[in-house]
């Protein structure tokens, strides 16, 4: 068996003296393992660095095997994205997210969302946003996705600003109006009209309690586990960032 794919590094753990094992979300074969030998040494090791884009080719007697991975970099993006809390805090979080996908399932569309996410890391709050959006697809590529496309209630597609708590719809305005307290605010980054007009510091905050929720709800909390430490990091560390620039 064999095979060559692109892969994002999600962790790597120690095997024997110089070997280790590799965990990447590959572009068509999901998310992989492999065993990687001389992975302690000089030349693999800053390669094997959760954030980088590499290039794998995997070979095993069977396919159920572990199997072996020989690796090549092509983006080494992890020195950069680990020179800033946020980054730091922000990879290990998505790794944490990529790791609900079951194992060798092909998700080409949250492969190439990681890639994009990782790729515009550089802005604390940009890169909150892509963390919502990535949260948002991963409730949809497991079956829990929100509809935002349109009203609950009354099934309109304009000026849609609530999330129901209980069904994941939106909710118009109009239709809110009367339950807005009970009713979670759906950030203008999430509407598909008013996605690139920007986003404060309170929309992050309401981005980040409605995928949260519905992660805990659906995803987290039947597998007895809940939100990553590197989440709670992360949020801390954007909203430190954001306010030494406001203060700047």
């Amino acid at each position: 068996m064999e095979w060559t794919d692109d892969g994002i590094v999600l962790g790597i753990r120690r095997h024997g003296e110089s070997s280790a094992v590799l965990e990447l979300l590959t572009r068509e074969h999901g998310r992989h393992l492999g065993l990687v030998r001389g992975a302690s040494g000089k030349r693999m090791r800053p390669v094997l660095q959760p954030g980088n884009t590499v290039r794998a080719v995997w070979r095993a007697r069977l396919d159920e095997h572990l199997g072996m991975y020989a690796i090549d970099g092509l983006t080494l993006r992890a020195a950069e994205l680990m020179s800033a809390s946020h980054g730091a805090y922000g990879v290990t979080h998505l790794a944490s997210l990529a790791r609900l996908l079951p194992e060798r399932d092909p998700h080409e569309d949250m492969y190439f969302r990681l890639e994009q996410a990782l790729d515009d890391f550089d802005d604390a709050g940009g890169a909150a946003v892509h963390i919502v959006r990535f949260e948002l697809a991963i409730l949809a590529e497991l079956g829990f996705g929100l509809d935002l496309e349109s009203c609950a209630a009354t099934g309109e597609t304009t000026d849609l600003v609530y999330v129901s708590p209980k069904s994941g719809g939106a909710v118009s305005r109009s239709a809110g109006a009367p339950w807005a307290d009970r009713l979670l605010p759906l950030p203008p980054f999430l509407r598909e009209s008013e996605e690139d007009h920007g986003w404060s510091d309170r929309d992050l905050v309401d981005g980040f309690r409605l995928t949260g929720l519905f992660l805990l709800r659906h995803v987290l909390e039947p597998r007895g586990q809940g939100h990553s430490d590197a989440r709670e990091g992360f949020i801390n560390a954007v909203t430190r960032a954001r306010t030494r620039l406001a203060r700047a």
